[in-house]
Formats: C-alpha cells, sequence, structure tokens
C-alpha cells in the first residue's frame, strides 16, 4: 500500500500496552451535551495550542494543519508555547477568549496540561489532544500514531540487528506521556535478552525537552563510562538521535546503532550515509487534516469513529491512531522517497553520487 494512501487505523491490532494496554474494539463517539450550541451559518473556529516548532517533524504539523485548514475554509488560530507550560495555559485562555469551537493541544506538560482540558470545558469546548497524551480522561477525542508501536519498532529493530552488548536508553521528556510509554514497550521487548544476559543496559535517561544538546552530552558521559563500549544507543527521535550521533562523531566512533522517530531530513540523511541506523517514518499530513476533520466533526456534534485507548490512570479515552513505518538505509527509496515526503536530492546530497542509488 503507497504511503501516501494512509488512512486512518481504527481496527484492532495486536494487544498492546499503555498504561494498562488498548481495547481492540472500535467505537463510535458521540459529542458530549456540554459541547457548545451550533450555528450553521457560523464559520467554524479551531483553536490549535502547540508546544514547539523547534523540530522540523513539528514545523510540518503547523504547515499541514493551516494547510488543510484553508482548503476546507475553516478558522484555525494557532499559538506556539515555546517549550514553555505557562506560555501555552495563557496561549489557550486566549484561544478560548477568541471562541474557539473546539481547542487541539500538542502538549507541553502531559500533567498540567489537564488543567487546560478543564478550563475549556467549562466553557463548553471540547478538545482534541494532538499527538501527545495528555494526562485527562476528558479529552473528547485523541489523535496519534502508534506509539506503543513505535516504541516496539525502535526496540525490535537495535535488537536484530545488535542482538548483544551494551546498550544506552535516550528517552524523550519525563513530561510528555510519549515519552514514558516508548520506554515501557521498549523495555518489554528488550527484557527477554537483558534476562538471557545478551545485553546489558549501561546507561538510561529521560532527556529534558528532548533537546539534541543534552542527548549529546549524556551519550559522551555514556560513552566515557563505559570506554566507548556500546553496541546500540536506542534514541526516541531524531532530535536526540543527532546529538548522540555527534558525539559519536567527536570520538571518531562508528558502526553503533542509533535508533531515531519522526523521518527529519537531517535524521534521513545521517542514515543515507550510515551515520543513523533507522527512523520512524510518521506520515504528519494524514495526523494533521485528521485533527481537522475531527474538530470538525466535534463542532457539528457528528459521531467519530474511535478505538478505546487506556491512558495512564487506565481509563479509556477515545482514540484516532495512524500508522508508522520503519525506514533504514535498505528502504530509503521505497517509502518517504517515493512518498514524495522527503526528495532524493535532499536525502542523499552527502552522499557521493557513485555511491548513491538509482534514481526513480
Amino acid at each position: 500500500m503507497k504511503l501516501r494512501l494512509l488512512v486512518f487505523i481504527i481496527a484492532a491490532f495486536a494487544a498492546f500496552s499503555c498504561g494498562g494496554g488498548q481495547n481492540q474494539s472500535s467505537t463510535t463517539t458521540q459529542p458530549g451535551s456540554n459541547t457548545k450550541p451550533t450555528d450553521p451559518n457560523k464559520k467554524i473556529k479551531i483553536g490549535f495550542s502547540m508546544a514547539t516548532v523547534k523540530e522540523e517533524r513539528w514545523q510540518r504539523d503547523k504547515d499541514a494543519f493551516e494547510a488543510y485548514c484553508k482548503k476546507i475554509d475553516v478558522d484555525c488560530p494557532i499559538t506556539v508555547a515555546d517549550n514553555s507550560s505557562d506560555r501555552q495555559a495563557n496561549d489557550v485562555e486566549n484561544l478560548l477568549t477568541q471562541g474557539v469551537d473546539v481547542l487541539v493541544i500538542a502538549p507541553q506538560n502531559a500533567t498540567q496540561a489537564a488543567s487546560l482540558v478543564d478550563k475549556a470545558k467549562t466553557r463548553n469546548v471540547p478538545v482534541i489532544s494532538y499527538d501527545r497524551l495528555i494526562d485527562s480522561d476528558k479529552i473528547d477525542i485523541y489523535i496519534s500514531h502508534q506509539v506503543p508501536v513505535i516504541g516496539r519498532k525502535i526496540a525490535e529493530y537495535a535488537l536484530a540487528k545488535a542482538p548483544k552488548g551494551n546498550y544506552v536508553m535516550v528517552y524523550g521528556s519525563k513530561t510528555d506521556n510519549n515519552a514514558s510509554i516508548m520506554e515501557k514497550e521498549q523495555l518489554a521487548v528488550l527484557q527477554p535478552a537483558i534476562d538471557r544476559g545478551d545485553i546489558k543496559i549501561v546507561a538510561d535517561q529521560f532527556i529534558p525537552d528532548w533537546k539534541p544538546e543534552l542527548a549529546l552530552n549524556f551519550a559522551e558521559n555514556a560513552l566515557t563510562q563505559n570506554n566507548d563500549n556500546i553496541k546500540a544507543f536506542v534514541v526516541s527521535n531524531d532530535g536526540m538521535a543527532g546529538g548522540v550521533v555527534s558525539a559519536l562523531g567527536k570520538k571518531g566512533l562508528t558502526g553503533i546503532l542509533v535508533t531515531g522517530q519522526d523521518a527529519q531530513l537531517d535524521a534521513l540523511q545521517r542514515i543515507a550515509e550510515g551515520k543513523q541506523s533507522m527512523t520512524i517514518y510518521k506520515a504528519i499530513i494524514p495526523l494533521a487534516s485528521g485533527a481537522v476533520d475531527a474538530a470538525v466533526k466535534l463542532a457539528k456534534k457528528e459521531p467519530i469513529t474511535t478505538t478505546p485507548f487506556k491512558n495512564v490512570t487506565g481509563k479509556e479515552v477515545p482514540a484516532i491512531l495512524l500508522e508508522v513505518v520503519t525506514v533504514d538505509k535498505d528502504n530509503l527509496m521505497d517509502t518517504v522517497i517515493k512518498d514524495g515526503y522527503a526528495k532524493y536530492e535532499d536525502v542523499y546530497k552527502n552522499v557521493p553520487e557513485n555511491e548513491r542509488p538509482k534514481r526513480p
């Protein structure tokens, strides 16, 4: 199936856990009775509160969200909190003051964002938790990619390519539920190998705000403390993977597995060069447009097909989940390039022409 034809995955997958697991049945979510009355002549306004656009993938989200709102003639004021929970709280207040019909939040801090959901609910405004899961069972929709699957795919790839040796785990921000979900899933995959003594986790850390420079510092310390005897850095996103690759480069180390997530262009270039081992490709346009479509349905009080997903408290929230794809040097051409997500000349920019695969 071509990636450009990716659609929401509503059907059940093999059971996986997220604070207790995901239910396998699909349901139809009906808008809550406390949603605002709908004026059929009023232009729908969807507020999107984003935590950051500092990383390439989040700028893609913003651009795709704006483009789709424009396409379907919906107002969509967007705010960016620059990784500040306090600023995001102010942003949400401003969006609610503007009279948005639906609020979409990509939270900076999953726990603190629960209060933002409460604030929206006092004004009868439905809330969509975007990509990152908010610690609240009051959200109307959680739309994301298959985060538990991402965690497993990363760990499975690492274990297949580096079945023995010392591992370093580089997790995302502790305030982001995605980071904790991936930690749980990665460790579940690796545990049998740990129990057999095949691999040993010699260092692990959650990196505040997923910052590449902090990942670089952590990787340098892990290498020093283990005399460079590391077989794999299991890294939860491409930004931090860039920091890890920089740390390896400073020491002239090669052949060490480095994972990632998001299919950022710089990561795809590192994969083409052989500096990063893999990434997880998550199509952004279906995610952004799906959030807008769901918001429009909430505003119109139309039913939405969802899958129950358990949050960190064990309570179920309605979810829409999208497919993810593992990308490495062997399938760059058949995935991100074939799909038009990235250009051939950009991906192989740093690879000598005689070493590049044949142009499609």
